[in-house]
């Protein structure tokens, strides 16, 4: 890999979107460094830029994700309220995969930064295991813990409107 070439500029930023659109999937900064010769570093940079161009790139827990190739015409999406301990966060989770659902984000009210979001993109069991296994390992808190009441939003899809009403079901009961 060392005596590989790097690629260069926009020729470099047009392979990364064309193996986000054809991944389908998740792929790191160091996947993508990797295959252009940079560091991750740039990778980043390259994909703000991407960013800044209106491509629908987003950052997870698992690597870059073009997101047009996971939201399709009969995908339904609803915002969900939440409210529990950080203990609990992964049984929530669970509880909405469970039901089919792909937890896409969680959202707090910040006093001072007002809405904070970010990525979760978790769909089934594994996911949110390593997406739990990450917050550990890096000793990070959860985003709820910046509201003092604990309430948070998740925007969740599913293919059924059903399955988002009975994963939202499942929720209450749990808290009930």
């Amino acid at each position: 890999m060392q005596n590989k070439e790097k690629v260069l500029g926009e020729e470099r930023r047009k392979l990364i979107l064309r193996k986000l659109q054809e991944a389908g999937r998740p792929i790191t900064g160091r996947e993508l460094g990797e295959l252009t010769n940079v560091s991750r570093q740039v990778i980043v940079s390259d994909v703000n830029l991407l960013k800044a161009k209106k491509q629908p790139i987003i950052a997870t827990n698992q690597g870059y994700l073009y997101t047009a190739l996971t939201e399709t015409a009969e995908e339904h999406e609803q915002i969900i309220v939440c409210r529990h301990e950080p203990e609990a966060t992964e049984e929530e989770l669970n509880i909405l995969v469970d039901h089919g659902v792909t937890v896409k984000d969680v959202r707090v009210e910040h006093p001072v930064y007002g809405d904070v979001r970010a990525s979760i993109m978790v769909s089934n069991r594994q996911e949110v295991k390593a997406f739990i296994q990450q917050i550990r390992q890096a000793n990070a808190p959860y985003l709820l813990n910046l509201d003092e009441s604990g309430i948070h939003l998740h925007t969740i899809s599913a293919p059924r409107e059903e399955q988002l009403i009975e994963a939202e079901q499942a929720l209450k009961k749990r808290d009930s």
